[in-house]
């Protein structure tokens, strides 16, 4: 999914997986997007052209 402009890591967790709790969502965003939280300054910055996965890499 694509971040709406100036969205948040915890509005975008809350959208995107809302049946989760938000620290869970967030750490999940994460897991599967370390190049947005580790190479990105500031870290977790989301721009509105980034694909942010939400869900695992299918085996």
């Amino acid at each position: 999914m694509t971040p709406r402009t100036e969205e948040t890591l915890e509005a975008l967790a809350a959208r995107a997986l809302p049946d989760r709790p938000l620290d869970a969502a967030m750490d999940e965003i994460r897991s599967y997007n370390m190049h947005v939280f580790v190479m990105r300054r500031p870290a977790g910055l989301l721009l509105g052209s980034d694909v942010v996965f939400v869900e695992p890499p299918l085996q």
